[in-house]
């Protein structure tokens, strides 16, 4: 569906985007994120059409974002951070006007603004002023907007930003429905959503591509075995005595298990030393059953400080004195 080839974007000195390549399934939910001013609303800004790339390729549905302009827009709904909508018109004349700008024949628009009003449950807001709805309100109205036209992929930059939990929660179950029916590219801070709605996360960092896989593989990759959950059955204090003759194993805290007679384990090597052998050894030397064991995945943050070098609290984001959305002004 969408196919991003060597992407390359200067602003002046300032190499914004350093030549990435990437594709998009048809009906796969990405997560995109990064931290600010690494690179991710000028990508989404190059592949919308917004604004053009120093070099490098865009296609949507096949199409060139360059040379068959109309033909790739017309794949494309965007949902930007600050939703283009216009306060003094009423919800209804707001999204016929949508209709119309995206050429949608008049035969067809009842119905389908009908339909998506019903997606993102504002029927019941069809006559009120955009400028009298709530934060929330105004977000679906921008959601609905993105919808016209039925485009194959649908682009949102922050579409939670400012909603309160209940909002936050009702604003995913939209995205998941959308998400049956279309391609969605979404750039988020909110860790939480991503897991909760994605099918892969794209982390960008200094403008290039520094992971990109589903957030359990990235997390069984990174974590390379060196912190794992065991649940032993014997008693407490002989099974940490016997870890005590592993050294390859540097930390052990026990607690009691979920099953009579058992202790739950959190043990951690060395980083990149894999340490599931050592514990197999120790516990069936000692003649203590190994009931449970697996790995301790790491939480998306983490995945995400690690992979953006920010774990150690650096900041790995280019000191350019603006964020993306500073960019996209340049």
């Amino acid at each position: 569906m969408v196919e991003v080839t060597n992407l390359t974007k200067h602003y002046g000195q300032h190499l914004a985007l350093d030549n990435i390549s990437f594709n998009v399934s048809e009906g796969e939910i990405l997560g995109f994120l990064g931290p600010n001013g690494a690179g991710k609303t000028t990508t989404m800004n190059i592949m919308t059409g917004y604004i053009a790339s120093t070099s490098g390729e865009v296609r949507i549905g096949g199409f060139d974002i360059v040379e068959e302009p109309e033909k790739a827009k017309a794949q494309i709904g965007y949902l930007p951070e600050s939703p283009p909508i216009y306060g003094e018109m009423r919800v209804d004349e707001y999204l016929n006007f949508v209709a119309a700008i995206k050429k949608v024949k008049p035969s067809r628009r009842r119905q389908m603004l009908e339909d998506i009003k019903a997606t993102v449950h504002i029927g019941d807001m069809s006559r009120r002023l955009i400028k009298n709805l709530s934060k929330g309100y105004r977000q679906r109205v921008g959601m609905a907007q993105a919808m016209i036209g039925y485009p194959n992929l649908i682009i949102m930059d922050e579409p939670t930003v400012g909603l309160d939990p209940k909002q936050i929660i009702e604003m995913r179950d939209v995205i998941r429905k959308l998400g049956k029916k279309h391609t969605i590219i979404l750039s988020s801070h909110i860790m939480q959503e991503v897991s909760a709605v994605c099918d892969r996360v794209m982390i960008i960092n200094r403008g290039r591509i520094v992971a990109s896989d589903t957030p359990e593989r990235l997390a069984a990759s990174l974590s390379q075995g060196n912190k794992m959950i065991v649940r032993v059955k014997g008693e407490r204090d002989r099974i940490l005595s016997a870890l005590e003759g592993y050294p390859i194993i540097k930390e052990a805290k026990g607690v009691s298990g979920r099953e009579p007679g058992t202790i739950d384990l959190e043990l951690a090597g060395e980083e990149g030393i894999d340490i599931r052998e050592a514990i197999f050894a120790c516990m069936s030397a000692n003649n203590l059953p190994i009931l449970m064991m697996k790995s301790l995945d790491l939480s998306l943050e983490e995945i995400f400080l690690q992979v953006t070098g920010q774990a150690d609290g650096t900041i790995e984001a280019a000191d350019t004195g603006k964020d993306d959305g500073e960019e996209q002004a340049s």
